[in-house]
């Protein structure tokens, strides 16, 4: 086979983005695709009455605009989430259930000292370069203490502590003990540094046709320019170029090579030819493990009781719920769980996570006409979910974090501040632009 200009590793949302890009531009590309479908961490399913069910990321920002643009061009189209709604959330704590949109089992002391310490973090998040927090002055003591551990010394109560891991619980992301209070911060200071996470700002839109149908837009056009059931097993830098195996025996060379595989099984490539210090910097990389519950109804029957679909729950396998849809209903599992997730046998598994809706939405959760679970976490092409910052870890990964090393590029949402479909798009089309330039 003759030489290929470039050789893109992973049909995710960065891996299509990029090789998009690069063969509008004119560049011979292959992709080489691990499973045999497109779209990585977004996938979707057909309910047998035509609703398109989200397995994989959903929902974006008000300032994903990288995502949007690209929405825009592949002719889909944006609209609102469970935002929008006026039903009230559902808090599922230590064996009791509130109601409410505001944190409602605090008492008055409790949400002002939550408001004061939410200005203090939106003060510090401020101080933070989201492209380059290794610059702050303070960075290595940021990195290295925890969040949960920077609000008890900034004063907070235990109830806001508690208001804080509940919502990472919701979102499936490390504790806040096992959180890096610079990742954080560098986090929300992408998001404007108002304050803590807020739904408005990073969960307020999604795409009408589904977001994995962005994926399948992008496959579409790509054609047979991908190669599903490629399992790439070594990747070498020569002098000449870019030589990529793949366990079928197939040797493919080019003179470039994006990477856009997940941190996890990024490490189960052989990868020579690259400096030490740039593979530090990736293997430094973390997933949170997680996994995603979709339960479906004929109608979104939490609305009767004033309900929005949003959950958070403490002490179940489920983190939080949000409508996905008219009669549909998301949940994760965190990282906390995930092992009691998997130790529970497979099929005992969807009645326990419905009992856990049952637990913050009545007695008619029980009976989904269908219900969907994808184990992100031990998938062998993920190996997680989102992003996890654990601390030490950003100071670790160091300011190589999503810097190329030409021939060898790197893209995907574990590159961009904060991960999400977002980063992946982001960093996919802004690699295919810094290769171009350079050749």
């Amino acid at each position: 086979m003759s030489k290929l200009d470039v050789v893109v590793i992973g049909a995710g949302l960065a891996g299509l983005a990029a090789a998009r890009d690069l063969t509008l531009a004119g560049a011979d590309v292959v992709v080489l695709e691990a499973r045999t479908r497109p779209g990585g961490r977004v996938e979707q399913c057909t309910t047998d009455d035509g609703r398109r069910i989200q397995l994989g990321g959903e929902i974006i920002g008000t300032f994903h605009t990288a995502y949007k643009k690209l929405v825009g061009e592949l002719g889909l189209t944006i609209g609102p989430t469970f935002t929008q709604s006026d039903g009230e959330t559902a808090w599922v704590l230590s064996g009791h259930r509130f109601t409410g949109a505001d944190l409602p089992w605090m008492s008055d002391a409790d949400r002002r000292c939550y408001d004061r310490i939410e200005q203090q973090f939106a003060a510090l998040a401020g101080t933070v370069d989201p492209d380059d927090p290794w610059s702050h002055s303070d960075a290595l003591a940021l990195d290295r203490i925890s969040l949960g551990q920077w609000l008890r010394d900034a004063g907070a109560t235990g109830e806001v502590v508690r208001a804080l891991e509940l919502a990472h619980l919701a979102l499936a992301v490390e504790s806040v003990e096992r959180s890096s209070l610079l990742a954080i911060l560098r986090k929300e200071s992408a998001a404007g540094a108002e304050g803590f996470y807020n739904y408005d700002a990073w969960e307020n839109e999604r795409v009408v046709e589904g977001s994995a149908t962005v994926a399948l837009r992008m496959a579409e056009q790509l054609g047979d320019r991908i190669r599903y059931g490629s399992v790439v097993s070594g990747v070498s830098i020569e002098p000449g170029g870019v030589n990529v195996d793949v366990t079928s025996g197939e040797r493919l060379t080019a003179s470039d090579v994006v990477m856009a595989v997940p941190a996890g099984p990024l490490r189960d490539i052989r990868i020579t030819g690259v400096s030490d210090e740039k593979l530090a910097s990736l293997w430094h990389q973390k997933h949170a493990m997680a996994a995603k519950f979709v339960a479906v109804y004929r109608n979104s029957f939490w609305e009767d009781a004033r309900l929005d679909g949003t959950s958070f729950m403490e002490h179940n396998i489920l983190g939080g719920t949000w409508a996905q849809g008219d009669g549909v209903l998301s949940g994760l599992v965190p990282p906390g769980r995930i092992g009691a997730y998997l130790a529970t046998p497979a099929h005992l598994r969807e009645r326990n996570l419905l009992d856990d809706l049952v637990t913050a939405f009545g007695s008619e959760a029980a009976q989904p006409l269908a219900a969907y679970m994808r184990s992100w976490a031990t998938d062998p092409y993920t190996q997680g979910y989102v992003t996890a910052w654990r601390p030490g870890d950003l100071t670790a990964v160091g300011p190589l974090h999503g810097k190329h090393e030409p021939p060898f590029y790197v893209c995907g949402s574990d590159q961009w501040v904060a991960g999400y479909m977002e980063g992946a798009v982001r960093t996919g089309r802004d690699t295919a632009q810094t290769l171009l330039h350079s050749r």
